[in-house]
């Protein structure tokens, strides 16, 4: 995974907020030696990020569905620039 590139990535795409949950989740990927950031780790990590409310995530980062095409917008770009 190239942290930094997607760090670069993130501040051109997303607001402020959703930049600070991206930057979470890249540093709990590289922390954690996670491989793959798939679909259905994107609800824990919600959860980590804030404090299990589900709701606090959706006020600052958009609807559930724009969450989702965030995460999943993000996670391709990472891969896509590691190969």
């Amino acid at each position: 995974m190239h942290a930094q590139g997607g760090r670069l990535y993130t501040h051109s795409r997303f607001t402020s907020k959703q930049q600070l949950f991206l930057d979470f989740v890249l540093q709990h990927d590289v922390t954690m030696g996670v491989q793959e950031l798939a679909q259905e780790k994107l609800t824990p990590l919600l959860r980590l990020r804030y404090q299990n409310s589900i709701a606090d995530a959706v006020a600052e980062l958009g609807r559930p569905e724009e969450i989702g095409q965030i995460f999943s917008g993000f996670q391709r770009y990472l891969y896509e620039t590691s190969t």
